[in-house]
């Protein structure tokens, strides 16, 4: 993960942000590039790093069946889940004198298999040990323990003796490339974190001196905080007090109001703002720039459509659309945005009784893909240089088989505001109304023959949510009901056509939209 230094993009993003959903009307709108004008190498930011549940559920198989599929489609880099020094992960205990005793096996097993696919961790150092908590507060189903270390000293120690296995089992060349992350959201208080927020600081100070005491060269850093908060005081206190700081991370989801609701019984928004998600980034991205330490890397550790795991806008194909519009906003402000999570085998409110029920997963607990799944695996069949391209809601590529590719969606927010919640209006059937055409235009290719091939995400379009939606939404679905599902919404071409380009070296092709599809044309050279 590349450091970008930010301050130029920080303007051209503001102004990016303002010109989304100002294109031309949907009838004229059209999307013009050139095989020959590049804008460098496809900043691939979006597959960087995936979260999951917690650690423990990374130790059932369906979930590692799951992970190493998502692997091998979206490609993502890292993966980061809460849990890691819970107690279902027996890491430590205490012997009758009060001596720490560590024990790393479950975590071997879950990092092995996570650096066997090729991926690696982003550590979440999380939550206390009840051993060397100061308290009984828990949260989830899972009683993850949320209060301060009874002493700091030996949360220190348990960290370093960690950091070290890592170093001994898995090499130093391999640890320098993981970040280490201190806690969740600990300014979600009640919640994630019973302390002050000068004594999350205090926990970050401990933690991070252990890691470092191992090597310097390993990368640490939070807040890891809810809504985009506390970026400017981490700065601050470390800078202030010679503490190591390597990466800025926190957190930003898609609804109106709240942080933290694991039932879905407060009720969610989707935000009709158009900036929601992007105008956190660019201003996470502005906070550093104007800090005393201008080039930390931003890592926004979680972010999708909502943050409660009980929210039907997960399951519908508006989310699609929504996250390459939200991606397309960020550009180039954020080192990696962690979409919140790749699979609903999530536990947080306990183990869930319906095979859609708004999970946070980009596939179902059966491994059904959803239409969020396709908005990744669709973004890692792009190329590896952008082309130069006006259109807001669209990325245009080549590869170096002289291949084009062109990924365009229209995000349409139909959700009809205060009136109704996300719990009632994403779990109806909802047609979706056209938006005219897109004309996409490529020029500068060499003359030859080529092969179209077209992909699509929309409404009853690898709509997996529609199909559940059309057998009466049974509480449980059978084998054949699941391979049903899954054969019909795998993301398989919906055509491809044989394409002359003549000496112009021009393809025009028009494309019938409607709101929230989403459409990835792949020209391929014969």
């Amino acid at each position: 993960m590349k450091n970008f230094s930010a301050i130029l993009f920080i303007s051209l993003l503001l102004i990016n942000v303002k010109l989304i959903g100002q294109n031309a009307t949907a009838e004229e709108r059209i999307i013009k590039v050139n095989y020959n004008k590049t804008a460098g190498k496809l900043n691939t930011m979006f597959k960087e790093c995936i979260g999951a549940g917690r650690a423990n559920e990374g130790l059932r198989s369906d979930w590692q069946q799951q992970l190493a599929m998502t692997k091998k489609e979206c490609d993502f880099k890292y993966i980061r889940m809460h849990g890691l020094l819970s107690d279902d992960m027996a890491v430590y205990r205490e012997d009758s004198k009060g001596n720490p005793e560590y024990n790393y096996q479950y975590i071997d097993a879950l990092y092995d298999f996570i650096l066997s696919i090729k991926m690696k961790p982003f550590v979440e150092l999380g939550f206390m040990p009840s051993a060397l908590a100061s308290g009984k507060e828990t949260i989830f189903w899972w009683k993850g323990n949320v209060t301060p270390p009874k002493d700091y000293k030996k949360w220190e120690d348990l960290i370093r003796n960690l950091t070290q296995h890592f170093k001994e089992r898995y090499g130093d060349e391999e640890v320098k490339t993981w970040y280490f992350e201190v806690w969740n959201e600990p300014n979600l208080s009640p919640g994630f974190w019973t302390g002050t927020q000068d004594e999350y600081f205090k926990l970050y100070d401990y933690a991070a001196r252990g890691i470092k005491s191992v090597n310097p060269a390993y990368k640490v850093g939070g807040p890891a905080t809810a809504g985009a908060a506390w970026v400017p005081e981490t700065i601050e206190f470390c800078t202030k007090n010679n503490v190591p700081l390597d990466f800025i991370s926190t957190h930003t989801y898609g609804v109106k109001q709240g942080f933290l609701d694991e039932f879905g019984t407060s009720g969610t928004i989707l935000n009709k703002d158009e900036s929601s998600i992007s105008g956190d980034v660019i201003n996470s991205r502005k906070q550093i720039a104007n800090s005393a330490k201008p080039n930390l890397e931003l890592h926004y550790t979680e972010w999708s459509t909502s943050y409660t795991p009980a929210d039907p806008v997960h399951d519908s194909y508006h989310s699609a659309a929504y996250i390459l519009q939200k991606l397309k906003q960020v550009g180039n402000a954020a080192n990696s945005m962690s979409y919140w999570v790749f699979t609903d085998i999530f536990e947080e409110a306990g183990p869930r009784f319906t095979p859609f029920h708004g999970g946070f997963g980009l596939l179902n607990t059966q491994g059904i893909k959803k239409p969020a799944y396709f908005s990744y695996s669709f973004l890692n069949k792009l190329g590896e240089t952008e082309l130069q391209n006006k259109d807001t809601s669209s990325w245009a590529t080549k590869n170096s088989k002289g291949n084009v590719q062109v990924l365009l969606w229209d995000f349409t927010n139909t959700h009809p505001g205060d009136s109704m919640n996300n719990q009632t209006y994403y779990i109806k059937d909802l047609p979706s109304k056209s938006k005219g055409i897109v004309k996409v235009e490529v020029d500068g290719l060499q003359k030859g023959n080529y092969i179209l091939e077209i992909y699509k995400i929309g409404y009853k379009t690898n709509d997996a949510y529609a199909d559940y939606l059309a057998m009466g939404k049974p509480s449980q679905l059978s084998k054949q009901q699941v391979e049903t599902i899954k054969k019909k919404n795998n993301g398989a071409l919906i055509t491809s056509e044989k394409v002359t380009i003549d000496s112009k070296g021009t393809f025009n092709k028009n494309i019938k939209i409607n709101e929230n599809d989403v459409f990835l044309l792949n020209l391929v050279k014969q």
